[in-house]
């Protein structure tokens, strides 16, 4: 009986201790997940958007503005 509570109470020092350890890979791995699919999601969503806002271009363009002489 005691053989086997000393395994189970190693064995959860063990597991805790490596999960502990593998914490931040593990929520880098999820957050680089979750930027890429918000990426492609923005990045589908956005043309659509943009093509809606932006003002037609003009084809010609004004003379040149002049700049004050400076005194110097």
């Amino acid at each position: 009986m005691s053989v086997a509570a000393f395994t189970m109470s190693a064995g959860m020092v063990i597991g805790t201790v490596t999960l502990y350890t593998r914490i931040p890979s593990i929520t880098k791995h999820y957050m680089s997940e979750l930027k890429l699919e918000l990426t492609k999601l923005v990045t589908d969503m956005l043309p659509g958007q943009i093509d809606g806002v932006m003002p037609e271009l003009p084809s010609a363009t004004g003379p040149a503005i002049e700049t004050p002489k400076l005194p110097f």
